[in-house]
């Protein structure tokens, strides 16, 4: 029977000089194989040129690079850029680019599936197969970086985990890869231009304070009464505002990074008064803004974009209590990316 050999991305590079050094090698080799794993993000050990066939080959035997696929590439007429990525096991998850006359931003998956149960959400109807691995979602900004450079002639220049999965259910192994996205050893991103969005997992943000990250936090939050989020996102009877908003407030008291709420309005369910009156209350628990994003229905079923009056409402209500919101439009309608709603289409 075949042993299943170690993705050889697990391996911290002591862990890399050790294997080395049991292996009758110099202990330096270890760092020059993490340098083309990471800074070079290479899919093979053919290409480490810098290493010995024989080393290769020994690298061959006992290790694999669990790397992904771009297994099909969609262009929007607006420059929007969706991958359909494959994995190591088969399994697909999606990745978008999403550019502006300035920056240009990797939406990127952090789970197959979600844990979660938005009903609004495509991703949700599919169940969570599993979490990627740090080397899954490092990847999905290399190539996102590649696509910027080819198509835009400019580096990738900010990172939002917004697409398929819930990134605080999979903490580990998305700290690892920022971890390694900001590293010097890495891509050498600021972690000031890397956004983590979640559905509001009140203890993990609390953690994410702890552990002093660095980057930002964005919260789909889509109603702050709490009838109306259960029954966008069932899941938040589990996560529920007052939890909620104090995880917020320790947030901001730890790291005092401002908060991001993400918002879709929807018609006849999130779109009237007291609905912009509870969100303006909300919003005054910690500094933030507020992201208000036109929705890209998945069906004719009961989610539909709200009126323009209803998002001017908002707008006005959040502008007249000094909030600063701005309305982001669905991007890549054509090839149906809208970031943080991705359907597999697979």
């Amino acid at each position: 029977m075949e042993i299943e050999k170690k993705d050889i991305r697990s391996l911290t590079k002591e862990q890399l000089r050790d294997f080395f050094v049991a292996n009758g090698d110099k202990a330096f080799r270890g760092n020059q194989v993490y340098e083309w794993l990471w800074s070079k993000a290479s899919h093979s050990f053919e290409d480490m040129t810098n290493v010995s066939k024989e080393t290769r080959a020994m690298l061959e035997n006992n290790f694999v690079i669990n790397h992904i696929k771009v297994d099909q590439m969609q262009r929007s007429e607006d420059g929007t850029v969706k991958n359909a990525v494959r994995l190591h096991d088969g399994l697909i998850v999606e990745s978008v680019l999403i550019p502006t006359e300035t920056r240009t931003t990797a939406c990127v998956s952090s789970q197959v599936g979600c844990s979660l149960d938005c009903n609004f959400c495509a991703t949700a109807r599919l169940k969570r197969m599993r979490n990627l691995e740090p080397g899954e979602i490092y990847d999905q900004v290399v190539a996102i970086d590649r696509e910027s450079r080819l198509y835009y002639n400019r580096p990738l220049s900010n990172i939002v985990f917004m697409g398929m999965g819930e990134p605080l259910m999979n903490y580990n192994n998305v700290m690892k890869a920022i971890d390694m996205i900001t590293s010097d050893e890495g891509l050498g991103m600021s972690p000031k231009r890397i956004t983590v969005s979640t559905s509001g997992v009140s203890k993990m943000i609390k953690k994410m304070a702890d552990d002093e990250v660095k980057f930002k936090l964005a919260v789909s939050l889509h109603s702050a009464i709490e009838e109306t989020r259960n029954h966008i996102m069932p899941f938040t009877k589990n996560f529920q505002l007052p939890e909620l908003r104090e995880a917020l407030q320790y947030w901001y008291k730890k790291t005092k990074s401002k908060v991001t709420y993400e918002y879709v309005v929807w018609k006849g369910i999130n779109d009237d008064k007291a609905s912009i009156d509870a969100l303006v209350k909300f919003c005054k628990y910690v500094p933030c803004k507020v992201n208000l994003i036109e929705y890209n229905p998945i069906d004719d079923g009961e989610f539909q974009q709200a009126s323009d009056q209803a998002i001017d409402n908002y707008i006005k209500a959040l502008e007249q209590n000094d909030i600063v919101a701005k309305v982001r439009r669905s991007r890549g309608k054509d090839i149906d990316a809208a970031c943080g709603q991705l359907a597999n289409k697979s």
